[in-house]
């Protein structure tokens, strides 16, 4: 069976077609810059060239439909038929508590996911706009929808409840909901089978422009760092991570933000390229700071000593620690992040594999044999676990 998964950003649109047979991506690509001018589709067929289509895409529904003639295309095309995709698997941020579980897409579900806009205003928009243009030109074709948040809703009250009045958390439903849950169950799930040890306790740090650690016991999210919205946590791109909520208040009160802007500064102009001044690019950020830029530096360190710090918290949390995983963008290619985070964690025992830990995007355990507590390099897929998800519920 093949299945086709989707993520939709506000102007991008990333997709992967997988033969659910051997679990082989057929076709690969992006669409970027959707609704913004200077359009870009670039399609990556198996053992085809990779095929690019440079013009203006006015909205989702333009770009899903030149998704959908590149991969039925007699020349870079991987399917003679869109009939032979038998599903379509959708990402989504943040369903909040009213989705434990990835779920089939009916008028019911579409009009729940609307009421979970503010969860995510980033991306949980931008995935329903992708849904509706999907189900307009696939109309019959059965389609899923699969949460970041789902993972994080084993967590226990003390973990997700926040300090504020209960009555106010419950009407709103305020708490913790955390992200990329479906990146940290797969690669958590992928060192438990590397170890062999089901009851492991892992820390998994899911690292890249946008971050978040989670304490996962024994297959079981536990704890995690991201909160209400993507926002909490550590240092990101560009948005703040963990900050005083007064710090809000304080800058509205001095006219430093304004209330209709304060969202769009904290998620979009903060982080590394707030501190630094340099990039939201963890390379350019590296880079300067190479240079001797004090501000890339000091936004490197922040970032560093917050992942520590979560590492720390979540081994006292989970009454040990086995395993640390380091996956997405950052966590899979950056040489120096891995190994200067681990460094600090010298006084649990961790022990670097310098030479093992010398690499970029492939599986690989990163600490020497004496380690007290292993760390791996696992590079994470998302699509696959979104495709695995889809096959589940279309056959059941």
């Amino acid at each position: 069976m093949k299945i086709l998964v989707v993520n939709c950003g506000s102007s991008s649109l990333k997709y992967q077609l997988i033969d659910m047979e051997d679990e082989t991506v057929m076709a690969k690509g992006l669409v970027d810059r959707i609704g913004i001018g200077d359009s870009l589709l670039s399609h990556s067929p198996s053992g085809k060239e990779k095929y690019e289509v440079k013009t203006d895409i006015e909205n989702h529904d333009i770009a899903i439909k030149m998704v959908f003639e590149a991969l039925v295309d007699k020349d870079h095309g991987v399917v003679a038929d869109l009939s032979e995709i038998k599903g379509v698997g959708h990402r989504y941020v943040n369903g909040g508590a009213l989705f434990p579980h990835s779920v089939l897409i009916d008028d019911k579900v579409m009009a729940d996911l609307e009421t979970t806009i503010s969860m995510a205003p980033l991306h949980n928009g931008a995935h329903i706009i992708g849904m509706r243009a999907c189900q307009k030109l696939m109309p019959g074709v059965p389609m899923v929808s699969v949460f970041d948040t789902s993972f994080h809703l084993t967590m226990p009250p003390k973990a997700y409840t926040y300090g504020i009045r209960y009555e106010e958390a419950e009407r709103l439903k305020i708490r913790r909901y955390g992200a990329h849950g479906t990146s940290h169950k797969y690669v958590s799930h992928r060192a438990i089978e590397l170890m062999g040890k089901p009851d492991a306790k892992i820390v998994t740090c899911h690292l890249g422009n946008g971050s978040s650690i989670s304490a996962v016991d024994g297959g079981k999210c536990v704890d995690t760092s991201m909160g209400l919205t993507p926002l909490a946590g550590v240092l990101m791109g560009t948005r703040c991570g963990d900050i005083d909520a007064s710090v809000v208040t304080h800058l509205l009160e001095n006219d430093a933000v304004k209330q209709e802007d304060m969202n769009t500064f904290l998620n979009k102009k903060c982080g590394f390229l707030g501190v630094s001044g340099v990039s939201s690019d963890m390379r350019e950020v590296e880079a300067a700071a190479a240079d001797g830029n004090e501000r890339a530096q000091r936004a490197l360190e922040i970032f560093y000593y917050g992942v520590q710090k979560y590492i720390g918290s979540y081994a006292v949390a989970m009454g040990g620690l086995d395993a640390i995983v380091f996956t997405a963008g950052i966590g899979e290619n950056s040489i120096t992040a891995r190994e200067t985070i681990l460094d600090g964690l010298k006084f649990l025992g961790v022990e670097v594999d310098k030479e093992a830990n010398n690499c970029r995007g492939v599986e690989r355990e990163i600490t020497t044999a004496a380690s007290k507590i292993k760390a791996f390099l696992i590079p994470t897929n998302e699509e696959l676990a979104i495709a695995r998800d889809t096959l589940a519920l279309i056959k059941k």
